[in-house]
């Protein structure tokens, strides 16, 4: 691969991935007051209704922007620009007849998929897939074209409103619950302070569609003149690109599906065995609420990187491996699995060391549970990364139904680990952590063996985990004195702003380390640190303080 093409593919991956961390960070952001308006109990219905329509939405369109830009760009490497705009027509189709018929399941099916507390927030999420499916063509359309600009800006926006809808309807529909004396009442209030939160939701992905619809139409010039020129002599009926899209769609779908649904088997689990030894609806549900928006919501942070990645890098893999690039192929893996552990990896070991403060400087009235989940599963964020990225390279290998069975294998050991912990044991929402745990950890291993086998990939493992591990040791131990320091000093500005204080001093004291440690400890190279954005730049600097 070209030192300009891997630089590109780096490029385009760090604009989605910052995208989507100040995607995650704006949600991390308004987690704290709705939690504050609706209680764990309240977080928890809406987790319960945001599992399932995770879900719908998995199987009737979230896998389309990676299916069509996969189909799209591979098109784009052989110059057949009508057929390209052919897959985008049939895509919209596909995407409006699935999302109907999903809207249908969810609307209609949503007394029998959760509890009865989460049905109202199902129901306003159910139109929202079918929007989501067109929104989702439209992303990969210009994922396809190699530009993922407008999906940041897209998400972005599309976070921002959801944020701020999301608090602001949540408020609205709870305001009238002063008195919360009885199980009844809180019952109401959580429920509808559910139903608040998820018309965020359908608001954020309305603005989001309506953003990608004015840039469609402002690149639809250029998309025209590249057709007139397009001399491919064999245009794929539309027959057959629908044949194409769903023999392309379906095993990503079921493959995102069933790696996803992993989360709805455990919700469904953990409060079928809760509920048999005797937890009220309400108690199972605030036990879920700090599990899925205090541990998980942290989790997610980090690996929307790696998912970020896996989106980037899936046009450039499916592009080499159409026109027999091997070589390039591999080194395109090769440098997204070592950009993907530069970064999950200090991640991992910043949350376990700093988790209680985390925890209570974006919850300050949680418990201390949050805060012990998460020194007990930060290590699912590198399992988890490194398992996204490893999906989206075999989808764009072509080998869409290699990820449906390591999936369907992981989720049948994490439900056998996962039943007798509940059953036998106190555990409770520890259960869940390990089960996370178990599954991520099936999933990196028999991914990383199938990679090796169909493009002779063989893993680095030095310069790829243990100088990136080295150096994370040396930034936790670095984290975790400066904090305990700082707190010592900052404690007398109150509880909240001394512990807030202290994390942002241990954070950037903690980067700086890291970065030290990357490049001393040889971890990253001149010539990899100038391919990535702004690269010359951090040569420049490391150079200036004599680091290389």
């Amino acid at each position: 691969m070209s030192k300009n093409k891997k630089s590109s593919v780096l490029v385009q991956g760090a604009i989605l991935a910052a995208a989507s961390i100040l995607c995650r960070v704006i949600g991390l952001l308004y987690r704290s007051p709705l939690r504050e308006i609706i209680g764990d109990d309240g977080n928890g219905f809406y987790s319960y209704a945001y599992n399932i329509y995770t879900i719908i939405l998995l199987i009737a369109s979230f896998s389309i922007p990676l299916a069509v830009s996969k189909s799209i760009s591979a098109r784009l490497a052989k110059g057949e620009y009508r057929n390209a705009q052919r897959i985008f027509h049939g895509a919209l189709f596909y995407a409006f007849v699935v999302g109907l018929i999903a809207f249908a399941v969810c609307y209609f099916g949503a007394p029998y998929l959760v509890p009865s507390g989460a049905v109202p927030a199902l129901h306003v999420l159910a139109p929202v897939i079918f929007f989501s499916g067109i929104l989702g063509v439209l992303r990969g359309y210009f994922q396809g074209h190699s530009t993922m600009i407008p999906t940041s800006i897209s998400q972005i926006i599309e976070q921002i409103l959801n944020a701020v809808v999301s608090v602001v309807a949540a408020y609205l529909m709870v305001r009238s619950f002063t008195d919360v004396s009885t199980d009844a009442l809180k019952y109401q209030r959580a429920s509808l302070g559910a139903k608040g939160s998820a018309i965020g939701t359908g608001a954020g992905v309305g603005i989001g569609l309506i953003f990608c619809i004015v840039l469609y139409f402002m690149y639809r010039p250029k998309a025209k003149k590249q057709i007139k020129r397009d001399k491919t002599k064999h245009v794929e009926s539309y027959g057959s690109v629908l044949k194409i899209l769903i023999f392309t769609i379906t095993p990503v779908i079921f493959s995102t599906a069933i790696y996803n649904c992993s989360t709805s088997i455990n919700q469904s689990i953990f409060s079928f065995i809760l509920g048999n030894k005797g937890y009220k609806e309400l108690a199972i549900a605030s036990m879920y609420g700090i599990f899925s928006t205090q541990f998980n919501v942290l989790i997610n942070v980090p690996v929307s990187m790696a998912s970020a990645l896996s989106s980037a890098i899936v046009p450039d893999i499916s592009g080499n491996y159409a026109i027999g690039e091997k070589a390039a192929l591999r080194e395109s893996i090769d440098s997204a699995i070592k950009l993907n552990m530069m970064v999950m990896i200090p991640c991992a070991v910043g949350l376990t060391v700093l988790a209680d403060p985390i925890i209570h400087l974006l919850f300050p009235t949680a418990t201390d549970l949050g805060g012990k989940l998460l020194i007990m599963g930060s290590v699912t964020v590198v399992f988890y990364g490194l398992s996204t990225l490893s999906n989206g390279i075999l989808q764009g290998l072509g080998k869409m139904n290699v990820p449906v069975k390591h999936a369907f294998i992981a989720v049948v050991v994490q439900a056998i680990t996962l039943f007798p912990l509940l059953y036998f044991t106190q555990l409770n929402t520890y259960a869940l952590v390990i089960a996370m745990i178990v599954f991520s950890f099936i999933m990196c291993v028999l991914n990383a063996r199938a990679i090796t086998k169909y493009v002779g990939y063989k893993q680095e493992y030095s310069r790829t985990f243990l100088r990136p591990f080295i150096a994370s040791v040396f930034m936790g131990i670095a984290a975790f004195a400066v904090y305990k320091v700082a707190h010592m000093i900052t404690r007398h500005f109150g509880v909240y702003l001394g512990n807030a204080l202290a994390v942002m001093i241990a954070i950037i004291i903690a980067v700086l380390v890291y970065m030290v440690g990357v490049v001393k400890t040889g971890a990253v190279t001149e010539d990899e640190m100038r391919a990535m954005p702004k690269g010359y730049l951090l040569v420049k600097l490391c150079k200036k303080l004599h680091l290389m």
